[in-house]
């Protein structure tokens, strides 16, 4: 199964060279490239603060000290780390680095005045299990308190936690490092109590890509992390088709963390369809930077011949919906179709790959603003409630 095919294009600038014909100023001349591709093609450069790509004595003392592949690779890491955006990634990764929000992620930490509260707890999850509770507080991580663990995640990078930076800090802290159990504390209304949770990369399961369940006459399709894999589209065309003309469909997008393509979101939006309806829209800044010409469009579900469902659908989404599965929710709002679930991932707009141009290095962030047809920003939709 496909777990992160997060990326809606892909850019591939040519010329690398194979990894043994490479030498030291290769690595430090894509270190130098890097916040120029970043400064260009990042489609969220509003958000940043100041309005700019981060920088410090510190981060650049890293990028001019970058002569082999793994202190490129640390550098792009604190670079796209910088960004403070779930939605942004680098293409290669160390075992010991921290977990991918949302996708390996059970435990969702907002910050409420100056404290760090427990907003989601993934369904089935480690954190679950353990009996993480919502309106919990998290107070420390792995002995240090929360505070002066999300300023030392900073401060490595000369930056402040200021804005998005400190909850995006406390997401990953309580996701932890890839290859080692969390030990978090939280503060409840019974006090406080310490967990070891295990890292969500162990031992993680393989499952179906549709977990389909009837009951009270209603049908619920659940996708598992998979609409990024175009075998789920073979699998819910199956389970369609055997569904009576009228039943009643939920569409369960609650756990589908890493996204996916929207060749798999069309594919189902167009089982609910009669004609051509519009289900979100995209802008390009980059050319807007280069042109001084705004490219905005607007993307359609199609309806598919011989496959078409009149019945009731409704959709439930959730922390855990990221990515194209927020664009499926927005997609479904869009024709009219009922959705619920409250905040979803809130991961930004539409990622694209990027390589560097010496050594191939890919980096992955957002290169297109999205939104709803109405117009809102798909990242800031809140769904109704689910009753």
């Amino acid at each position: 199964m496909m777990r992160y095919a997060l990326v809606a294009a892909s850019v591939l600038l040519l010329g690398a060279a194979p990894a043994d014909k490479l030498g030291a100023a290769d690595y430090a001349s894509d270190a130098k490239a890097l916040e120029g591709l970043i400064r260009d093609n990042y489609a969220y450069m509003d958000d940043l603060p100041g309005g700019v790509v981060p920088s410090s004595p510190q981060l650049n003392a890293e990028r001019d000290a970058v002569r082999d592949r793994d202190a490129l690779l640390h550098y792009a890491e604190d670079m796209i780390a910088a960004l403070a955006d779930h939605h942004a990634l680098t293409g290669s990764s160390f075992k010991d680095d921290w977990a991918i929000v949302p996708s390996y992620a059970d435990i969702w930490i907002v910050k409420k005045g100056d404290a760090y509260v427990v907003d989601a707890v993934k369904d089935g999850s480690v954190a679950a299990k353990a009996g993480v509770r919502v309106g919990e507080r998290l107070i420390e991580a792995d002995g240090q308190r929360i505070n002066a663990a999300v300023a030392a995640f900073w401060s490595r990078m000369g930056l402040q936690p200021i804005g998005e930076r400190a909850p995006f800090a406390a997401r990953v802290i309580a996701a932890g490092r890839r290859d080692r159990p969390r030990v978090l504390t939280f503060a409840g209304p019974a006090g406080e109590r310490t967990l070891t949770l295990d890292s969500l990369y162990k031992d993680q399961p393989d499952r179906p890509a549709l977990t389909v369940t009837t009951a009270s006459g209603v049908t619920t399709v659940r996708f598992n992390n998979s609409i990024g894999d175009l075998d789920t589209i073979k699998a819910f065309d199956a389970a369609m088709a055997k569904l009576p003309a009228k039943a009643p469909v939920v569409i369960d997008v609650t756990d589908v963390p890493s996204g996916g393509t929207t060749a798999i979101a069309r594919a189902v939006m167009g089982w609910f369809v009669t004609k051509p309806m519009p289900y979100q829209m995209h802008q390009l800044p980059s050319e807007e930077r280069e042109t001084g010409i705004k490219r905005q469009w607007v993307e359609f579900v199609l309806p598919r011949a011989g496959k078409y469902h009149p019945g009731p659908v409704s959709v439930r989404a959730g922390r855990w919906t990221g990515s194209m599965g927020e664009g499926m929710a927005v997609g479904f709002l869009a024709l009219g179709k009922r959705v619920c679930g409250g905040p979803m991932a809130g991961l930004k707009g539409g990622v694209y790959d990027f390589d560097l141009p010496k050594t191939g290095l890919r980096v992955k962030f957002p290169a297109e603003r999205i939104y709803s047809v109405a117009g809102a920003p798909r990242e800031k939709v809140v769904l109704k409630p689910c009753r």
